[in-house]
């Protein structure tokens, strides 16, 4: 037989024109020249799968022609990581740390403080032995000082693309997953930075961090009254200016210095005066710093919601500011040029992403700091405009024209500049010797990385090329011998599927328009209307399984055989894929309901016949099934009779249909002594079938033995039933139970009493039950109860997942958790016929109590206390099964499959007890059938390529952790100092 192959259609036009039964010799032998000739040859097209003549089965074009040595290995290039000439070195983001690198690289190219910190002696002199560093020990930094100089010298002469800030993030104890205030973290850590460098005996160490970011100014109070000056100096590091309602640098300064009038309740007490005054407050610059940090306050708090938001308006800049107009003392240079403008990009406060545009002193080029990625810009200009366009906005408001030497921006958060009178630089700051030596030590383990890599993709390319040539040295050895045998009965088949085949969509169309006419006489013919809607892609399905079907009969004669049970399954899914079997009653005949299924022409049947020759054929006047017509009428009679015993109970026992006006034992009614048990099941079941009478029985016996044990007595007491069994039973008024009596057959009344005992006045209420209590029983059900909840196997519990720290409460609102027509008891699966309940008969019949064992009771004692107490689920909860002697860490893992939360980031409680034993088993934590335990989850942050820090948590700034609770005691107690901070 003639394997699979699919050809171009001109190569098979004698199969699509010649009939099946026209089928001869000569075309069998053109059939051969069209499967096997080019398989021999290796000129075919396709993988001829199950014929060993085919060379292209085995990839021969692939392997015969040239091959790139690139695609013989997966290790990329490693001179791409090393550092480009006269470029900068990157930094890692260890997740959400692009903020600490932005901060990192505009200190680095700080020369005079990068120079300091170089002068700063080390305390590592373990590391250094007479004839320099220890080959055995890996470099740790000990202080913040020694992580500095390191990150510097690394900065600086390192021959990587990028490097490792992890140890410096680990010393802080930065969490590398939360994004901080980028703000505040320049803050903290200046004030960290100078207290550690005061201790340093070299005054240009010491002095460093003021001399290069301090300034100073006064708040001045002046009286209106008197004309009494007051003022307060204080130092700063960065001034905060406010943006809302500005679009001008200078405008936001002006604001920040302007005069504030104190008057009304906010009027100032004057010293001289010895009264409250209106007076008159503003800021005077007293002395600027040589590096000016300006920080554009983006970030603000909204009182509506409670959080930060980003105000993403365009302030203008320009890149020469004169601050001579500021300050108080004229006369000085105070003229400053822009180094660096830090970038959030992001329209929110809790998430985005942080670059650096700085200027290189000593070059004057701008470059475009990244993470990882440097860029230069082109022409020693500062470029934004695409920075500004790379991330919407939410307001519409059109980016303002900018002038030459001025920019606009949207995104900018913090501005440096440069005090302009400094002399330029005219040498690079040199890197001490020994840490000249621990930057050559990494250096020299970068390159024996790149050779070792060279190495590995050397070998793989060889390795490659050697198979190459072997393969194609094997195609050389391949002889294909000729095969000329063909079945004819396979070629005559192969004809007529790849005939449908072609003409697949012309009948396709073909058959649309005939279904546009309609139909006349007794002429058409029944077709379903499933049938209808997918018949060309059926058609398509089976064309291809009949040439699926002969490429296998072609691989049976290459050796390999078909199993049997597969043969049978493929069978049994064509045959529920067959067309036209969806108006098929279950008789075999054709369905009743014509919803289902519509005529159509003698012409269009024919044409579907051609692709569906085995399909049932229902010609107009073929008549529906006559058992199903019987069924019919008879389930017609049933729904009606269902509705009107339906209709005369609901009538008749009104307030327990509606579940209103109930009686209660913990509050015993005064106007009745008597009230009569029914099971909480048949209450259940009752109010389901008169909700629903067309789909379920009719509820013909209460059933009350379900309540009592074999010996006939009850199997409740009093107590319980106020409390924990309360949900298994219903109370019934006397009134209610002479109707129920007339309904339903009552195998067992069970009524409870209340009587006065006792001449004394008021006389003591006691309550007795009849039947009486079965105390043997009662204890055995209790035991039997206590260990099934401790060995249980198999049970269902339910874990709900915790959001923003609050429950769903279960119980408050089941309604939001079925649909507005079908409450969740009418959602549950019907009872396979035969299963009914031993005391519980829904038929006309078997009014006797049935005698059932011990045994056979408590375990249908379980069911009806199972089904009674059934947990209903909410959004957010999920049903798993669960066994006693299971491990705490094996249902974490369960949890992980069902919620995606890893078992370590797991938090479980069950009523308010906290599950943290991973050893134990769900028996002794108290996890018991139908418990409910809450997950509270530990969720990761979301980390991005393009926006690697976006999407945070809203939740308090911490801050770095590690200064929190190693560095406040030693910071200066001076107010100027818990200012900054």
């Amino acid at each position: 037989m003639a394997p699979r192959l699919q050809l171009e259609k001109a190569a098979w036009r004698w199969a699509e024109t010649v009939r099946p039964e026209e089928v001869s010799q000569e075309h069998i032998e053109t059939a051969y020249r069209i499967w096997l000739e080019p398989c021999i040859r290796g000129v075919c097209r396709r993988n001829c799968k199950g014929n060993p003549n085919c060379l292209v089965g085995i990839g021969e074009h692939i392997w015969l022609g040239e091959i790139d040595e690139n695609s013989f290995h997966n290790i990329d290039d490693p001179n791409c990581e090393r550092r480009k000439k006269n470029s900068f070195v990157g930094l890692t983001n260890l997740g959400a740390t692009c903020y600490v690198n932005t901060f990192l690289q505009v200190w680095f190219l700080n020369l005079e403080l990068r120079q300091a910190l170089y002068l700063c002696p080390s305390t590592c002199s373990d590391y250094v032995l007479g004839d320099g560093i220890q080959e055995e020990k890996d470099y740790e930094p000990q202080t913040i000082c020694e992580h500095l100089q390191y990150l510097f010298a690394l900065l600086q002469n390192s021959n990587r693309r990028y490097i490792d800030p992890s140890g410096f993030v680990k010393a802080l104890g930065l969490d590398t997953g939360q994004q901080q205030d980028a703000q505040e973290f320049s803050k903290l850590f200046m004030s960290l930075l100078e207290d550690t460098l005061s201790k340093q005996k070299n005054p240009d160490v010491r002095n460093i961090v003021q001399q290069q970011f301090c300034g100073e100014y006064a708040y001045v109070t002046v009286c209106n009254q008197c004309g009494r000056e007051s003022k307060l100096l204080s130092k700063f590091y960065e001034l905060e200016l406010n943006i809302q309602g500005h679009k001008q640098l200078t405008d936001c300064i002006s604001e920040f210095l302007k005069e504030e009038k104190l008057e009304g309740d906010n009027r100032y007490f004057c010293e001289n005066c010895q009264s409250k005054q209106n007076a008159t407050r503003k800021i005077r610059l007293l002395s600027l710093p040589c590096t000016l940090n300006l920080q554009l306050m983006r970030f603000v708090f909204d009182r509506q919601t409670g959080h930060k938001k980003k105000l993403n308006t365009y302030i203008g800049f320009s890149e020469i500011l004169d601050m001579e107009p500021y300050v108080e003392h004229k006369g000085g240079s105070y003229v400053y040029e822009l180094s660096a403008v830090l970038i959030h990009r992001g329209v929110s406060a809790y998430s985005g992403h942080y670059i650096a545009h700085v200027k290189d002193p000593q070059s004057g080029e701008w470059y475009k700091f990244n993470d990882e990625d440097i860029e230069k810009m082109e022409g020693k200009k500062l470029q934004l405009g695409i920075e500004e366009d790379l991330e919407p906005s939410k307001s519409q408001t059109r980016k303002p024209k900018c002038g030459k030497g001025t920019h606009c921006s949207r995104n900018a958060y913090m501005l440096v500049y440069r005090l302009q009178t400094q002399e330029k630089p005219n040498t690079a700051v040199q890197v001490p010797a020994f840490l000249q030596e621990l930057v050559d030590r990494d250096n020299s383990k970068f390159e024996e990385w790149c050779i070792e890599m060279a190495e590995m993709r050397k070998q793989s390319v060889d390795k490659g090329k050697a198979k190459h040539e072997e393969v194609k040295e094997l195609y050389q050895r391949l002889p294909a011998g000729a095969v000329k045998a063909l079945c004819k009965e396979c070629v005559v088949e192969r004809c007529r599927v790849l005939r449908l085949k072609n003409q697949l969509n012309e009948d396709y169309k073909t058959v649309n328009n005939l279904l546009k006419a309609a139909v006349k006489g007794n002429d058409g013919f029944w077709v379903g209307k499933s049938s209808l809607r997918s018949w060309r892609q059926l058609a398509l399905e089976q064309l291809d399984e009949q040439d699926g079907d002969a490429e296998q009969s072609n691989g049976k004669m290459n050796g390999s055989t078909l199993n049997k049970d597969e043969s049978k399954e493929e069978r049994k899914e064509e045959e529920e894929l067959n067309f036209n079997e969806d108006i098929l009653c279950p008789h075999g005949e054709l369905c009743i309901s014509e919803n289902e299924r519509r005529l159509v022409s003698k012409e269009a049947w024919s044409k579907l016949q051609q692709y569906f020759p085995k399909a049932p054929e229902f010609p107009s006047y073929k008549e529906c099934c006559s058992q199903c017509k019987i069924l019919e009428r008879e389930g017609e009679e049933n729904e009606a009779l269902h509705k009107m015993i339906a209709n005369e109970q609901k009538t008749s026992l009104p307030n327990l249909f509606q579940d209103k006006n109930r009686p209660c034992l913990s509050n015993w009614p005064e106007d009745t002594d008597v009230l009569y048990i029914v099971s909480q099941f048949f209450v259940e079941e009752w109010r389901k079938f008169v909700r629903k009478p067309t789909r379920c029985s009719p509820v013909s016996s209460v059933g009350n033995s379900a309540l009592l044990c074999p010996h006939g007595g009850l199997m409740f007491t009093f107590a319980s039933m106020t409390k924990e069994d309360s949900k298994l039973i219903a109370l019934i008024w006397p009134s209610e139970w002479q109707m129920i009596q007339k309904l339903f057959v009552v195998d067992h009344v069970i009524k409870i009493m209340r009587i006065e005992v006792g001449d004394v006045n008021p006389s003591e209420t006691q309550y007795i039950s009849e039947p009486k209590l079965c105390p043997e029983c009662r204890e055995g059900l209790l035991c039997q109860q206590q260990r099934d909840l401790r060995e249980y196997t198999q049970a269902t519990i339910y874990v709900h997942k915790v959001v923003d720290n609050k429950k769903v409460m279960k119980d408050s609102a089941p309604e939001l958790n079925v649909s507005s027509s079908e409450t969740e008891e009418d959602k549950e699966e019907a009872k396979p016929d035969g299963e009914k309940d031993p005391d519980f008969n829904q038929s006309n019949g078997g009014t006797k109590r049935q005698k059932i064992s011990h045994q056979n009771y408590i375990a249908y004692q379980k069911q009806v206390i199972r089904r009674s107490m059934r947990h209903r689920k909410v959004r957010g909860e999920k049903a798993l099964l669960v066994s006693a002697n299971q491990t705490l860490k094996e249902l974490k893992i369960q949890i992980m499959h069902a919620f995606s939360v890893a078992p370590f980031d797991q938090n479980l409680s069950i009523d308010g007890k906290i599950l943290s034993d991973d050893c134990a088993t769900l028996g002794t934590l108290g996890v018991i059938p139908e418990s409910v335990i809450l997950l509270k989850a530990d969720e990761p942050i979301a980390d991005y390529a393009a926006m690697d820090d976006v999407m945070q948590v809203c939740m308090p700034e911490e801050g770095f952790k590690g200064f929190s609770c190693c560095c406040l005691d030693s910071l200066p107690a001076t107010p100027e100092a818990h200012g900054r901070l």
